[in-house]
Formats: C-alpha cells, sequence, structure tokens
C-alpha cells in the first residue's frame, strides 16, 4: 500500500534578498496576504489523515491559517546551518567566500559547522521513508529547503540538482510511493 504526501513551502518571513540560513521568524505581512490568496486552492489539502509541519514559526502559523492544525515534527526542521544561523548568504559571502564556494560545491561539507546537504537530504528521505503506508494521505507545510531536499532524495537526484530546484512559497508538491520508492505527483493548479 503506497502513500500520498503533499509537501507545502510555508509563506514568506523575509523577501529573497534578506532570507537568513536557519530562520525562525514568523509570517511576515506579504506572507500573511499569500496565504489569504493561496488558501481556497490549499485548504481541502487539511482533509489529509495525518498534518504535520516543521518546527518554525512560519511553518506552523502558515499551516494554522490553512486550516490543517499540523503536529510540529522535528524531521522536518531546515538545514542545520552551524554559524551561519540568521545570516544572510550576502553576509556569509563577504565574509567566508571559500567557504560558501565550498558548501556550493560539495554536498559532504560543512563549513559552517553544521550539517552538510547530503546528510540534510537523507534526514528527510529517511522522514518521507518512515511515513505510515495509508489509502488517505499525508499533508506537511515545511521551509521551502525541506521541500526542495524531499524532491532530491523522492527522484534520486544527484545532490547537486538541489540547488536548481526553486520552492515558491506556498508552492507544493505531492510524492506517492513507499520506503526508497517515490514518484513525483503533478496536479493541475486551480490558483
Amino acid at each position: 500500500m503506497s502513500v500520498r504526501v503533499s509537501l507545502v513551502a510555508a509563506a514568506r518571513s523575509s523577501t529573497l534578498l534578506t532570507e537568513r540560513f536557519d530562520d525562525d521568524r514568523p509570517l511576515d505581512h506579504t506572507g500573511w496576504h499569500e496565504v489569504q490568496l493561496a488558501a481556497h486552492a490549499l485548504v481541502p489539502l487539511a482533509a489529509a489523515e495525518l498534518r504535520y509541519c516543521s518546527p518554525t514559526p512560519r511553518s506552523r502559523a502558515t499551516g494554522d491559517a490553512l486550516g490543517f492544525a499540523p503536529m510540529a515534527q522535528p524531521a522536518l526542521r531546515d538545514c542545520d546551518m552551524g554559524r551561519w544561523r540568521g545570516l544572510t548568504l550576502a553576509d556569509v559571502a563577504a565574509r567566508e567566500p571559500a567557504s560558501v564556494d565550498a558548501w556550493l560545491a560539495d554536498p559532504r561539507a560543512a563549513p559552517h559547522g553544521g550539517e552538510p546537504l547530503l546528510a540534510f537530504i537523507s534526514r528527510i528521505g529517511g522522514w518521507l521513508d518512515t511515513r505510515p503506508a495509508c489509502d488517505g494521505f499525508i499533508v506537511a507545510v515545511a521551509e521551502p529547503a525541506v521541500v526542495r531536499a524531499a524532491l532530491v532524495y523522492a527522484l534520486r537526484a544527484p545532490p547537486s540538482a538541489y540547488w536548481n530546484v526553486d520552492v515558491r512559497p506556498l508552492s507544493t508538491i505531492t510524492l506517492t510511493g513507499l520506503a526508497g520508492s517515490w514518484s513525483l505527483s503533478l496536479e493541475a493548479s486551480t490558483r
């Protein structure tokens, strides 16, 4: 028996240029507005048998605003960025350009002292693979990075593909399958 998992990227908590590593800020005004605009298309996901969110304030608020009443799932947390936590990519690139280059080039590198990209993708894949098989479905609201990691894992893409996946706030992907055998299911948008 397979399981269907819909992953919803949390609404924004900052503009793209002010996004910070391991950002745990709540939804900003734009994020709340975007949730209201997308709600008609996403609210039906509240019918899922199991509803989760990453432990960040913006993921919880997104899930609550959509009527999911999600349970926080620690395994869905964003990548641990170590000493880069709270900084923007521009901040880090200005201070540690060689470290940023190493991090982008090698999925096993963790120059920030946190979690390597490969370990992050594996952690998210482990969460996917331990979901209970059910006839219904599961929904989870998480950071865009978590959605990217899940997609890379499910498609068995090389870790470098992570950098080529653009996950916008409130975008949704649906994966169907069993542990270690996932398929991407694209559905028509009603937005």
